[in-house]
């Protein structure tokens, strides 16, 4: 990090495919050891797997989903007087994205059993839906921020 001024945000490019930045930030969130072309067969493959469950456009359906699994709050953990609290504080739009698309690549990942475009497209349908394993993280987020409400005053 730089001593003086900020650091400038880095240009994301489009994907190919759908012409979106959004997808294009998952994809490299789920990319494993710079394999990008494996992570986009993956995340293509999961959207077609929609298009054909869902008979939707599969970019509204990601972008839907992302948007429901969005926080709005997070904890951060501060010290003061010797007690650690966790501090309720609302995050930026972009830090909330790049929180939803790690609980989904962590969830993906976690399962087993299946193949990681079977995980992808059925966790992605449940999030459109309001349910699934990433959305129980992001309600368990927001029901501790809520239980440190008190907290809220140690924020600064």
């Amino acid at each position: 990090m730089p001593r003086y001024g900020r650091v400038k945000k880095r240009e994301i490019a489009q994907d190919p495919v759908y012409g979106s930045v959004l997808l294009s930030k998952f994809i490299n969130k789920l990319m494993l050891r710079g394999k990008k072309s494996r992570a986009e067969t993956i995340v293509y493959s999961a959207l077609e797997d929609i298009k054909e469950k869902l008979k939707k456009d599969p970019l509204e359906v990601f972008e839907k989903a992302l948007d429901n699994l969005t926080p709005q709050l997070e904890v951060k953990a501060r010290r003061v007087g010797g007690a650690t609290y966790q501090v309720p504080i609302e995050i930026s739009r972009v830090r909330g994205q790049a929180r939803a698309m790690q609980w989904l690549r962590d969830v993906c990942r976690a399962g087993s059993g299946k193949t990681m475009r079977e995980k992808l497209s059925q966790e992605l349908i449940d999030v459109f839906n309001g349910a699934g394993a990433s959305m129980k993280k992001k309600e368990d987020l927001h029901k501790t921020a809520e239980a440190n409400r008190a907290f809220a005053h140690f924020r600064w």
